[in-house]
């Protein structure tokens, strides 16, 4: 885990410079730079709405005494989108789209859910079921 944290942590920003400056050469700097400030505006503005609306989507499920596994997995997913959208480049803001977008979310929120029921089957998280 750690190996790939340390990949992603040289690779990501390496991919990141490498495309701006693509962008950079073939639209100019100064409307790249806007660009990616518009970017990062776009993502707290879509951070905040979706994040408002798994919250009180989180709060419904509460009130009706459901456990809001689907609306954490929104919130979790959005968390990370909205991280990388406020994350100055295009590459982690296409990702960040990505899941920050409720219809585009759907395919990750399914990997995610196998990839927790392996950890819990395989002992390296706990859980518990009424």
């Amino acid at each position: 885990m750690m190996r790939i944290l340390l990949i992603l942590l040289i690779v990501v920003p390496a991919l990141e410079i490498f495309t701006m400056i693509q962008v950079g050469q073939v639209i100019g700097g100064w409307p790249t730079f806007f660009l990616i400030v518009a970017c990062s505006f776009l993502g707290a503005y879509l951070l905040k709405q979706q994040g408002i609306r798994t919250l009180n989507q989180i709060r419904q499920e509460l009130s009706m005494g459901m456990i809001p596994g689907e609306a954490l997995l929104d919130g979790a997913c959005i968390l990370v989108g909205g991280t990388l959208l406020l994350t100055p480049g295009f590459v982690t803001d296409i990702f960040g789209l990505v899941l920050v977008l409720p219809g585009i979310r759907a395919p990750f929120k399914s990997l995610i859910k196998i990839w927790l029921l392996r950890l819990a089957s395989k002992g390296r998280i706990t859980y518990y079921r009424r």
